[in-house]
């Protein structure tokens, strides 16, 4: 039955609906990560331990979530109750709602240490302006000031570092400087303290290991897209019952809560028990470069099984839904592995952005890790379209074509896999080239945790 047309407030009532939606995802899952680390202290052992724990917990409680959509409001999706399905939606927040604002009382905070991106931009600027001046060798004539004085207010101080030395001009004290200080004149955009110079250095050292995790997103998006195409050409009925081809990333669901309870209960016991006394197991690197490996691998399957069906298939079907007799559950692989690469590149992901962000800039560090999934869409999309602008050359129907019995959807499975492979082999040169955070006092630990050896 066709839609009838809709009046200029309906449609207008619809994009709004829909930028809520993404103005809420962007305003609570970025923080809620880090506010719910932050209720663990790490200098304590059994908090620092569970604090480890939690962001394996709360990824797994967003596939939950996603579970619970998949196949509930999928029900009520295929039954035409879109208006249930909203209701229910709108429930399930105001629920979570009510949880959240009834632990108030409980809940640990932590003073704002101000808006990153003037501090940011201060040290640019600083540095700028002091791009003549000639720096000692060391970095003891540098501007630091005592935690209690400082404009953190109350984060911990960071140790210097040797990268990035044109940003430690922003520190350095010219005779101005004192001039101003006699006067009792301090001036940010002039003058930074250490600790501000090496946050700006942290995000820095951040970003080529960010950029690599973008290809990885690509790869995960197509789970929600390009798997759910194949498997609509595949065999999608046991007997009298039709599987939706969307409901399959339920595997991913259930592969994604099996590989969680066997990395934290065996497999990072196992590598802590390997290695050297007191290791916690495989680092956050370590863990989203093994995210990488099981990403292509999962590829390899998706174009391995795209093979198989395009030799079962009907060439001569009109519309390709359902023209192969190569069943859907040969899916279950793909999904499985991008279940199990989940585990280690978003969870770790999320730990190392945590770990590896100062003080004030946690919520950034979350951020980050939202934005390589969001990017990882575009860049899929980007992806797709020039895919299909060379493959359409000569009149030909292309790798991705509306009937995909008549094009080659597995040779861009396989185009996944070599480029998230060149992408290994540049996270691999960027994890080792990377210097993790120093904290004051937690030199020896940050060692080991910033480690990165294949």
């Amino acid at each position: 039955m066709p839609c009838g047309s809709h009046s200029g407030l309906e449609i207008a009532l619809f994009y709004l609906s829909i930028y809520l939606v993404a103005l809420g995802n962007g305003g609570y899952q970025p923080n809620i990560a880090t506010f719910g680390a932050d209720q663990f202290d790490e200098e304590d052992p059994k908090e620092g331990h569970s604090k480890v724990a939690f962001f394996s917990y709360f990824y797994l409680a967003l596939n939950l979530g996603s579970l619970f959509s998949n196949t509930i409001l999928g029900y009520f999706e295929d039954e035409g109750m879109w208006a249930l399905g909203f209701w229910v939606s709108a429930g399930s927040a105001f629920a979570a709602l009510v949880l959240f604002l009834a632990g108030t009382s409980r809940y640990r905070h932590f003073k704002p240490s101000g808006n990153p991106l003037s501090r940011f931009s201060q040290v640019i600027v600083a540095a700028t302006r002091k791009c003549s001046v000639n720096m000692p060798p060391d970095a003891d004539d540098l501007y630091d000031v005592d935690r209690n004085d400082s404009s953190m207010n109350g984060s911990r101080k960071i140790m210097h570092s040797d990268e990035f030395k044109f940003l430690d001009r922003a520190a350095y004290i010219t005779t101005r400087d004192v001039d101003d200080q006699k006067k009792g004149i301090y001036t940010p955009w002039r003058l930074c303290p250490v600790t501000q110079v090496e946050e700006v250095k942290c995000i820095l050292r951040l970003l080529p290991i960010w950029l690599c995790t973008i290809i990885y997103s690509v790869v995960f998006t197509q789970m929600a897209s390009l798997f759910v195409e194949q498997g609509a050409a595949m065999k999608t009925t046991i007997s009298n019952f039709r599987i939706p081809p969307a409901s399959m990333s339920s595997f991913d669901i259930l592969s994604v809560a099996l590989f969680i309870f066997l990395y934290r209960r065996v497999l990072d016991p196992l590598v802590s028990s390997i290695r050297k006394k007191n290791s916690r197991g495989l680092t956050e690197l370590q863990r989203m470069g093994i995210g990488l490996v099981i990403a292509i691998m999962a590829m390899v399957s998706a174009g391995i099984v795209e093979c198989y069906r395009l030799k079962y298939a009907n060439k001569n079907c009109t519309h390709c839904e359902g023209s192969s007799s190569l069943s859907i559950f040969w899916q279950v692989p793909q999904y499985a592995f991008i279940g199990a690469s989940e585990v280690f590149m978003y969870v770790g992901q999320l730990e190392f952005f945590n770990a590896q962000t100062p003080d004030g800039l946690k919520s950034f560090g979350s951020a980050l890790c939202m934005t390589s999934i969001s990017l990882g869409n575009y860049v899929s999309s980007l992806l797709v379209t020039m895919v299909m602008k060379i493959s359409t050359e000569d009149h030909m129907p292309g790798w991705i074509p509306g009937n995909l019995n008549r094009g080659h959807l597995d040779r861009f499975y396989f185009l996944l896999a070599g480029l998230t492979t060149i992408d290994l082999v540049i996270y691999v040169a960027c994890a080792r080239w990377y210097k993790k955070i120093k904290l004051e006092g937690k030199t020896a630990e940050n060692e080991e945790q910033g480690s990165f050896k294949v």
